[in-house]
This record gives C-alpha cells, structure tokens and sequence, in this order.
C-alpha cells in the first residue's frame, strides 16, 4: 500500500531534481510537493509544483519515479486535487523532453495539449511544454473514474484544514 508525504518539500524537491533534466537548477523559493513511499517507507516518486502564477491561474508540475508502481488512481487523484481545487488553478503547464515517447504518451492520453519548443532542455534537446486546463482534466475519461477519489480526498482535505 502507497502512503504520501506531505511537509517535506525539500526531501521530495531534491528526490524529483536528482532524476529530471531540468531539476538541477531546483524549483525556485516558492514551492510545494507530494511524496509518495512504498509500503516499505521508501520514496519512490514526488511531485512539484512550482512557477505559481495566482493571476493567471497557472503552475507548473515536475515529478519524477523510480518505479512505476506509483502511479494508481489515489495518486493521479492527489495529483490534480491540488493545482484544481486547492489552488484554483485554471492550467498546468509541464515541461517534457521530446524524446520522452512514454511519458508524452501518458500526457495525451490525459488530454494535454502540446507545444514543441526547440533547445528548451539545452543546445541539443528539445522540448514539449504540455499543458493541461481544467474543463479539460475534468472531461477526459480517466478523470470521470477517478471522480470518487477526488471526492474523497478533497473532502479528506477538507476535514483536516
């Protein structure tokens, strides 16, 4: 069973920037994350969200894993319960290398839209900035199962703030 670790941005910013091409120049001064540990306690994959914009209602989200296993409906669910509805967020804006075929096949199928962005990685590495708005992370067919995890957490959230 996955537990998540909330309050140990630094842990999580460090993890994330050691497996990421962009992560060695960190995440800025201004940012949250979301951890998650295998049933062993050991961090397997973290989220950040930083480059909060609160006027255009946008953030960016770099996240990395060692494992897939992570990757369940509880976490997809964490992942956008925080940008969507804590934040308010309108968009979420990824930065993802080209060559990365997997990982922008996910992307896709989550309804990210795509903008190629030559030498954004380096000289010789291009770039897709993938953005994802609200209206359509609410409307694609993974978020409609997930419905009741987002209920769940967002009410969980609720009940602790």
């Amino acid at each position: 069973m996955l537990r998540y670790l909330y309050g140990h941005d630094e842990i999580v910013a460090k993890f994330v920037a050691t497996l990421i091409p962009h992560g060695g120049s960190g995440f800025g001064a201004n940012y949250k994350t979301i951890g998650v540990l295998d049933e062993d306690g050991y961090l397997i994959a973290g989220l950040v969200y930083h480059n909060y914009d609160p006027s255009a209602e946008i953030i960016e989200l770099s996240g990395a894993a060692t494992h897939r296993r992570w990757l369940t409906r509880g976490s997809i669910a964490r992942m956008y319960q925080y940008p969507f509805h804590q934040c308010g967020c309108q968009m979420l804006v990824q930065r993802t290398p080209a060559d990365n075929e997997h990982l922008l096949g996910q992307l896709a199928a989550y309804d990210f839209h795509f903008i190629k962005v030559p030498r954004m990685f380096g000289r010789d590495r291009d770039g897709v900035l993938c953005c994802l708005t609200y209206e359509a992370w609410a409307g694609n067919r993974f978020n409609k199962r997930l419905k009741h995890h987002i209920d769940q957490t967002i009410a969980l959230e609720q009940e602790a703030a």
